[in-house]
């Protein structure tokens, strides 16, 4: 439900005030103001251009001489097929709400998270970073090939002199020209990319017309350098014009060596040099910052362009493949110029489609930079992309992208390039795809695009295939590239990103647990598979921090549930108290690192909230089956966040807002003599509650006193043992005998025996004390539960203790269990009787060696002290009057005993058969 504060609402209400939005996080450049481009100039031209790029005039001839035309086919269809995939992703997240600047960078991490959407951004910026070297580099060999001094064309005028430190200067010097446009603004380069836009339609209009109206010529190739340095003789190449024989024999692949790298050639790296041309999809998106309406004209602009230039490829494909000879197509790949009624018009195209493809990839990385520097997720390394004009032009970033392409140019090689840049493209497409199929995947009432061309199975074909391209055209690039996206999001994960963008992980587990938790019938439970699911009541966690962390220990994988009484009536207050605590709270699981839901509740009394919770938390077959309370005594709360190493260090101030002090959230400790919310009284209620809803109760008394390492959750220390001392039976009313052994003395020998499984706890030794009565003889009773044990799988020692003398063996044998502070009790009998189960259980405490009866007595060397205590927990008497005498008899009871559990089970838990 919105609230009044929902950024949408706001939204509306600003413009209706006619105040333009502030453009934030990966906002326009210049807001509102700087959003002048239309559909056509500021999606279609650009993205035209870049798909275009050097190929359409370079190396329609590389991928048609080496390919073939059927091969060439099958490249273009499975390229286009893998841009049709990521366009209609792209359409559809375009088309479900406002997109700022930053492209397909703001699409995919506002969809996937900083953590990953911040990695595939910078790859993504780093893929048109490079893109743009390669045109360039494309230009500049393009120049070399007519005005280079080693240029051997009838044509050329040898007047540059060539080499790697002159193609490189020639390079940089082009780098500064694009530079200086792009510093310029956006509104300049969309001016310059419309004038490009009309000299690249007329160099490819005249270059159609050529393969028509030109007749079959012999063309003289520039002789190629040999092995020794010396030059092969020199080839022709043949215009045949339109012939049967010509297109028979280009329909097969003829792989050779690229004579511009001297490498060996195969599908992968041709593919890899056709899809570099292809994959300007993202120039029109990565201008969204400066679109009127990105929204629309994202789709429809990417839509048109993605046509155009299938349209020109496929044409161009097979006009070359019935016009020239397999050797001009591979040792020429400049020959629209020989066959052009004009040359000089090819030569114009190739600068200008070179020049505006540069141009396109150095604005858009430099947007996605400025996007990555507004979001601040790469911390200082980033702050001068941050800087912008007066009229909203990044310069800054312009000039940040300016310095890394100058770097790129050092590798010199047009098709040394295509395969990493190829792959980069590919990792952000699909990520873009990834972003849709989470979109659909999570059902969210919100995703609501309203281009609806698209559907989960044509995005999950998108990410399948994109990454099934990437290893097929460089294995290695793939691979570094998705070493280099981990590295990132793992980095991006340490530095914590905003939290307010919204993660569609979050929505994708929603809708799973869901739909599983509908899966979990609560008809179909069997004891096998029981779990303790805890509801742990909480007053303040100051005090109760070593219970949280030792509960936290007994769930056993299970459902562990903080609850909370905040006492109040709705009616008499202004709003709900009970919601702002939840952070707070929140904090604490965190902090705690305790493995547990929070669920508040605001009762008019601590025993009513204590019913709320025990009855409406958890959902489904997840629902709370044991209630946890800390024992009821007179000793003095402390205040543990003082002591506490995770409670008493700073906060860390690395996620965003930094974690609260929860020092000021939760008050301090009560005070001696202070009053209390809950009462005697109710407390034994609330147990009494509980045991009627049929839950399991545990009361945790002196848990304060367990060491640390105990409540640690790596292993604990084994140079001292300890143990953990089970008392399976009431001792307030002892049952010698076979039949002593009930529902909640086995639950007892479970919850110990789950601690134990804890690494913490794993040197504690397992002790059940067997409790025979003055005159049964020792043995049988102990044979009988190693039986038990045994088929239990519960390894243990029993040990025998004498138990019945004096009150003990007065036992009313017709009265309900716990109804043993009745009238036919007096309170000396019933205290001595409590008095004397304390002193024993002490005494068992000391012994390390086996009690009087224990047959493995003798083994240890020295006396183990006691870790903690299981005892039985009676049931409450049927008389809330004699409450407060039953919480003083368990006080008694439990007395000096070290940290204690008290438990009543009233479900079975344990199994014997598979």
């Amino acid at each position: 439900m919105a609230s009044e504060n929902s950024p949408l609402l706001a939204y509306r209400l600003l413009e209706e005030e006619g105040v333009a939005f502030p453009a934030n996080g990966a906002g326009g450049p210049g807001g509102e103001s700087a959003r002048k481009l239309s559909t056509f100039l500021g999606v279609v031209v650009p993205t035209v251009l870049s798909m275009f790029s050097i190929v359409v005039f370079l190396r329609i001839g590389f991928v048609v001489g080496h390919a073939g035309l059927l091969q060439t086919l099958a490249m273009l269809l499975v390229a286009y097929f893998i841009l049709a995939l990521t366009v209609l992703s792209v359409c559809a997240i375009a088309t479900n709400g406002a997109v700022r600047g930053g492209g397909a960078y703001f699409m995919i991490s506002r969809t996937l998270g900083p953590e990953v959407g911040g990695s595939i951004g910078l790859m993504f910026y780093l893929a048109n970073v490079c893109g743009c070297a390669v045109s360039l580099l494309g230009l500049v060999e393009a120049i070399l090939d007519v005005f280079g001094a080693d240029a051997t064309r009838p044509s050329g005028l040898p007047v540059l002199p060539q080499g790697y430190g002159w193609s490189l200067l020639y390079g940089s010097l082009l780098l500064g020209l694009v530079g200086g446009v792009c510093t310029l603004g956006a509104g300049l380069y969309a001016r310059a990319s419309f004038l490009t836009f009309l000299l690249v339609s007329g160099s490819l209009a005249s270059v159609l017309v050529s393969f028509v109206a030109v007749g079959p010529r012999v063309i003289h190739l520039t002789p190629r350098p040999g092995p020794n340095g010396s030059s092969l003789p020199p080839q022709v190449g043949h215009f045949t014009g339109f012939n049967s024989s010509t297109l028979k024999a280009n329909l097969g692949a003829g792989y050779a060596k690229d004579y511009t790298t001297g490498a060996m050639m195969n599908f992968a790296s041709v593919f890899a040099v056709l899809f570099n041309g292809c994959t300007g999809i993202m120039a029109g998106a990565n201008m969204s910052g400066e679109l009127k309406d990105p929204s629309r004209a994202i789709p429809l602009g990417t839509i048109v362009a993605v046509a155009y230039t299938f349209f020109i490829y496929i044409l161009l494909f097979f006009l070359s493949s019935f016009t020239c000879d397999r050797i001009l197509l591979q040792e020429d790949y400049g020959f629209f110029r020989d066959i052009s009624l004009w040359p000089p018009l090819v030569l114009i195209g190739i600068y200008a489609t070179s020049l505006s493809a540069s141009m396109s990839s150095l604005i858009g990385a430099s947007r996605i930079l400025h996007a990555l520097a507004q979001d601040d997720l790469f911390g200082m390394i980033l702050a001068p992309a941050k800087v912008v004009s007066r009229g909203g032009n990044p310069w800054g970033a312009v000039l940040y992208s300016w310095g890394l392409v100058q770097l790129v140019l050092l590798a010199g090689k047009l098709n040394t390039l295509a395969a990493v840049v190829t792959v980069f493209y590919l990792v952000a497409y699909a990520a873009v795809d990834l972003s849709c199929l989470s979109l659909e995947w999570a059902s969210a009432p919100n995703f609501r695009p309203t281009f609806n061309l698209f559907s989960w199975h044509t995005c999950l074909l998108g990410v399948a295939s994109c990454l099934l391209m990437m290893f097929l055209i460089s294995p290695g690039a793939a691979g570094g590239s998705l070493l280099l996206m981990g590295l990132l999001s793992a980095l991006l994960t340490a530095r914590g990103g905003p939290s307010s963008w919204g993660y569609v992980s979050q929505a994708l587990l929603f809708h799973q647990v869901r739909k599983y938790l509908l899966r979990l019938d609560v008809r179909k439970d069997h004891v096998k598979f029981w779990r303790p699911q805890l509801l742990l009541l909480v007053g303040n966690p100051r005090g109760a921090l070593p219970l949280l962390r030792l509960a936290n220990q007994l769930k056993k994988g299970g459902l562990y549930v903080l609850g909370h009484v905040t006492l109040g009536d709705l009616d008499c207050l202004p709003s709900d108290p009970v919601q702002p605590q939840y952070g707070a709270w929140l904090s604490l699981v965190d902090r705690a690192q305790v493995k547990a839901f929070v669920d508040l509740t605001l009762s008019p009394s601590v025993r009513q909230g204590a019913q709320h919770l025990l009855r409406i938390s958890g959902l489904g077959g997840m629902k709370p089956n044991t209630l946890v309370l800390g024992f009821y005594d007179d000793a003095v709360p402390q205040d543990h966040f003082l002591t506490d190493p995770a409670f008493s260090e700073p906060a860390d101030s690395t996620q965003e807002g930094g974690s609260p002090d929860l020092s000021t959230l939760f008050p301090p400790p009560r005070a001696p003599g202070s009053p209390r919310a809950l009462n005697p009284q109710d407390y034994v209620a609330t147990v009494a509650d509980a045991l009627k809803m049929n839950k399991n109760v545990v009361l945790a008394r002196a848990c304060g006193a367990l060491p640390p390492e105990r409540l640690s959750r790596g292993s604990g220390g084994t140079s001292q043992l300890h143990h953990v001392d089970v008392w399976p039976l009431n001792l307030l009313r002892p049952r010698g005998g076979p039949g002593y052994m009930d529902v909640c003395g086995l639950f007892l020998l479970q919850m110990a025996t789950i601690l134990g499984m804890v690494p913490a706890w794993h040197s504690a030794r397992l002790r059940i004390f067997l409790c025979l009565g003055p005159h049964e003889a020792p043995g049988a009773a102990e044979g009988r539960l190693r039986a038990l044990l045994s088929q239990l799988r519960i390894r243990a020692k029993v040990q025998e203790v004498v138990w019945g003398d004096g009150a003990g063996s007065r036992e009313p044998e017709e009265e309900e269990e716990g109804d043993f502070v009745n009238s036919r009790w007096g309170d000396s009998e019933a205290e001595a009787l409590a008095c004397s189960a304390n002193a024993l259980v002490r005494a068992q405490q000391g012994r390390g060696r086996g009690g009087p009866g224990g047959p493995e007595g003798g083994d240890d060397e020295e006396g183990p002290t006691t870790a903690l205590t299981f005892l039985y927990l009676p049931r409450p008497p049927a008389d809330p009057a004699r409450y407060p005498r039953y919480l003083a008899l368990l006080e008694i009871l439990s007395r000096d005993l070290g940290p204690t559990l008290l438990i009543h089970g009233v479900t079975p838990v344990t199994c014997t058969d598979l």
